[in-house]
């Protein structure tokens, strides 16, 4: 064999360490150099992600404010009076001259839902007696986002009221008639009730002031073979107590005493609606 066959065998001996250790190496610079690129690779994706992920959160947060919260005209009044302090102490002398006192009716809600009751009897003996009832009852309503505003919603109860009114129970002779300078609107139904104690003449006054219903019942009866009292002088009578019981709303939500709208503007938040419970209807007459 000759000397440069040996030397070319030599040159591709594979196990000659050193040829080994060239090939390690070879295979670790092009490893190395792959792995920047893999990692802007991964980088740019990441970036990628997450900007989109900003974009999607901008669209929705502007979704959301182009789609505002439902809203309702606020009501006009927050509160009622106490009940039993809506008549003047000379109007229910005329009206009550023997009650002692107001007997306030229960409540879950004072400032929804009241009312006061007064029971007069005016005993004059062999000469019979004159008996007197009086009642009135206060319901407010709130602005509601799905019911509707509260003075709408008072419309609609003050229009249930007369109808109640108009037709209780074995009433004779009903007169429908409408009432001017009592809050936003009112109705006068009157009509006679025949019982065993006598005739009973019943007077219900039926008032809207903005959000607020007044209903006030007033009877009166001769008993015991006293006369029979005026129908017309208890309507006046009723109607005076009910313009009374409406300018103490008024008064009790700082609004003056007009005996119209008030003219301050609304003012206050809606909130849950007040429940559409009936007060004391004419039928009452024949208490005491």
């Amino acid at each position: 064999m000759s000397e440069g066959t040996m030397q070319r065998r030599a040159q591709r001996d594979p196990r000659d360490p050193r040829d080994r250790r060239a090939k390690r190496l070879h295979r670790v610079l092009v490893g190395a150099a792959a792995v920047p690129v893999m990692l802007i690779a991964s980088g740019c994706s990441s970036d990628s992600g997450s900007d989109d992920g900003q974009d999607k959160g901008a669209d929705a947060s502007a979704s959301q404010s182009a789609s505002p919260s439902p809203t309702v005209r606020a009501a006009a009044y927050q509160k009622l009076p106490e009940p039993c302090t809506v008549l003047s102490k000379k109007t229910l002398e005329d009206l009550a001259p023997k009650a002692k006192a107001g007997k306030e009716g229960n409540s879950d809600d004072i400032s929804t839902r009241a009312n006061c009751s007064w029971s007069s009897l005016d005993n004059n003996g062999v000469k019979g007696s004159q008996f007197r009832w009086l009642n009135v009852s206060l319901l407010r309503f709130d602005s509601d986002t799905t019911r509707g505003p509260g003075d709408e919603l008072a419309k609609e109860y003050y229009a249930k009221q007369v109808r109640d009114a108009q037709s209780a129970e074995g009433a004779k002779g009903t007169r429908t008639e409408p009432l001017t300078g009592t809050g936003d609107e009112a109705t006068v139904v009157r009509y006679d009730l025949k019982k065993k104690e006598g005739t009973f003449k019943q007077q219900t006054v039926v008032a809207r002031v903005e959000n607020v219903v007044v209903t006030l019942d007033y009877n009166g009866a001769g008993l015991a073979g006293d006369k029979t009292p005026d129908a017309d002088d208890l309507v006046k009578d009723a109607q005076k107590a009910a313009k009374e019981a409406v300018a103490s709303v008024t008064e009790a939500n700082g609004t003056g005493t007009a005996s119209g709208s008030p003219s301050t503007s609304p003012s206050g938040s809606a909130s849950t609606s007040a429940s559409d419970s009936a007060s004391e209807s004419a039928s009452a007459s024949g208490k005491g």
